[in-house]
């Protein structure tokens, strides 16, 4: 990969407030935490005492899809990620529209997933209640917060983002000490569940493990507002993705070398059972740690996809009602309300691990865009030089997302499919009904100059 050296930044309606290291810390912030917090145990399931494996091999994926992003960035260092590079590359307005849809409905079932996370053990800590009525509660809440302003969820961003990262160090400090006592059992981290071959149980794993490291794609969201954006945008993205992949890495270390998997995978706050076999820190302290990241991973992929049906209603791609604001607040309210309802409905209906992989199958969707915009804008020359991705790279990571569509389950696609398929039905109300008022308006401009004649 090679990198030129940057001019001025290009014009911008927008504020260029973000630095660098504002940047890896948002980028950090959206892709730690929350799936490692939850989905300890799944992994475990798939790959059994391997659980640092799945986790290396989605972090080699992720980087390889982040060079991809990092050029496209550097050269159309514009507000609208994914889905204005499918447009500018393929020229159909559905392709575009899809692939914003795709991001759309992967944040609101992404949050569905991290609202089952929360309502499970780390919250049965504190209160015995029935998860589904707590995860939908939570996303009122989350909705709440959202409602009231981004300055307020942002403040509260950087301190969860703060104390989620306190909580993995401190797992793995925890681990670390139990393996110094003498206790736990390293050996487990070379075992698989019984009748898997490694292949097979990284493959699974990494479907899974993918979820961990989502989440970098929204800086793209941000190009408009980044200080120097072509210089310091390729070094904050790989940096906050290599950040995150070394810490879950320890995690993923520690965890089942102190407990054993099949605990690992009867938890639905996997992380909680290292905390208990090192003694000596509050369970309840732990728990409210997870709580929080959990929380603030939900809080983010509800601020983006509120922000993104928000902004694909401006620009007439979904039912103009998802573009009224708030008038005191100035926040997109009825976006935050159709999402946050989406996802409680969501919520009722599906596992954890299912939501995760669905998220991820949508996310793969977009990916398999974006490498396949970059290869095809190679013929588009600007003026200004721009991070360029060694080729082989965008082609290798087209080879990846293809491979883990392939190993998607049946139900992952139904879903996927139920959510795409209302994504196209607005998209063809929303058209249909634009063009009568487009015609209308056409119309009168015809008679208003014929009056003037």
């Amino acid at each position: 990969m090679t990198s030129t050296d940057t001019g001025a930044d290009a014009p911008t309606r927008l504020r260029r407030s973000v630095t660098g290291p504002l940047l890896f810390l948002f980028i950090l912030g959206d892709v730690l935490g929350a799936g490692v917090y939850a989905l300890v145990g799944e992994l475990s399931a798939e790959a059994g005492g391997m659980v640092w494996l799945p986790l290396l091999v989605a972090l080699g994926m992720a980087l390889l899809t982040a060079a991809s992003y990092a050029e496209l960035v550097t050269k159309y260092p514009q507000a609208g990620g994914s889905a204005v590079y499918a447009q500018r590359a393929f020229r159909r307005p559905v392709v575009s529209f899809l692939v914003g849809f795709s991001m759309l409905a992967a944040g609101v079932t992404s949050a569905a997933g991290l609202s089952l996370a929360f309502a499970g053990d780390y919250l049965g800590v504190f209160l015995d209640v029935p998860p589904i009525p707590a995860a939908i509660v939570f996303l009122a809440l989350v909705a709440a917060l959202n409602a009231r302003g981004i300055k307020e969820s942002m403040r509260a961003n950087l301190v969860m983002t703060a104390v989620e990262v306190s909580g993995l160090l401190l797992v793995v400090v925890l681990g670390a000490m139990v393996l110094g006592r003498g206790e736990g059992d390293p050996a487990r981290l070379l075992e698989l569940p019984a009748d898997t071959t490694a292949a097979a149980a990284t493959l699974g794993g990494a479907l899974i493990a993918f979820y961990s490291f989502v989440g970098f794609e929204t800086s793209a969201n941000v190009a408009e507002e980044v200080r120097d954006v072509r210089r310091v945008y390729p070094t904050a993205l790989f940096a906050a993705l290599v950040t995150a992949g070394v810490v879950y890495l320890l995690v993923g270390l520690v965890a089942p070398a102190v407990v054993a998997p099949e605990d690992l995978q009867a938890s639905s706050g996997p992380l909680l059972e290292v905390v208990r076999a090192a003694g000596g820190v509050p369970l309840a302290l732990f728990s409210a740690v997870a709580l929080i990241a959990v929380a603030n991973g939900a809080l983010l992929t509800m601020i983006m996809s509120s922000r993104l049906a928000y902004g694909m209603a401006d620009e007439g791609l979904l039912p103009a009602v998802l573009g009224r604001v708030l008038p005191n607040r100035r926040t997109p309210v009825v976006a935050i309300v159709v999402t946050t309802l989406v996802a409680m409905v969501l919520t009722a209906t599906g596992s954890l691990v299912d939501l995760a992989s669905t998220v991820v199958l949508l996310l793969l969707l977009v990916f398999l865009s974006t490498n396949l915009a970059v290869l095809v804008l190679r013929r588009d020359r600007v003026d200004h030089p721009h991070f360029r991705a060694w080729t082989p790279l965008p082609v290798l990571a087209i080879g990846t997302c293809l491979g883990l569509l392939t190993q998607q389950e049946p139900r992952h696609w139904l879903l996927a499919g139920v959510l795409l398929a209302v994504g196209v039905v607005l998209y063809l109300l929303t058209r249909r009904s634009s063009r009568p008022a487009a015609t209308h308006a056409a119309g009168s401009t015809d008679a208003a100059d014929e009056r003037r004649a």
